[in-house]
């Protein structure tokens, strides 16, 4: 699809139709970057997406349990209440 670049107050623009838009799944909030032939548009990734996945499979496979011992302090014997 061919378009033209557009002024937009100080900077420019492209107009993207809505189908285009829809297609590519683009909505309020996305990433762009430059790329040796021009600049990317894509989806913002979402912090964290995909982390429960991992942790089920980490739980799957038995990988789940601290890295470290587990040290019981004065607030864990004494303060803590549930």
């Amino acid at each position: 699809m061919k378009t033209k670049i557009v002024r937009i107050g100080n900077s420019r623009g492209v107009r993207i139709p809505k189908p285009l838009l829809e297609q590519a799944g683009l909505e309020e909030e996305v990433q762009i970057r430059v790329v040796e032939s021009g600049i990317i548009i894509e989806r913002a990734k979402l912090p964290r997406v995909g982390w429960g996945l991992a942790a089920e499979l980490l739980r799957d496979r038995g990988e789940d349990s601290p890295l470290d011992e587990v040290v019981a302090t004065d607030f864990d014997e004494s303060q803590w209440k549930w």
